[in-house]
């Protein structure tokens, strides 16, 4: 859980641009979009393929240049 204290003279915008960085260090929005709704293991295995394709296939490209 990210947590952000309030340095003492520090301005609000400061401690708010902190406190995005660290959610977005600890993948934490991530985490919520894949926790809100329920995907079937079939469902899950065919997105964890495609992401898998579409790596090679950028992987495959980057290597012929």
């Amino acid at each position: 859980m990210a947590e952000v204290r309030l340095q003492e003279g520090e301005p609000l915008e400061n401690a708010l641009r902190r406190f995005k960085r660290k959610v977005q260090q600890e993948d934490i929005i991530k985490e919520v979009k894949r926790h809100s709704f329920y995907l079937k293991p079939g469902e899950k295995r065919r997105t964890k393929e495609a992401l898998a394709r579409k790596r090679n296939r950028k992987k495959a490209r980057k290597e012929q240049d």
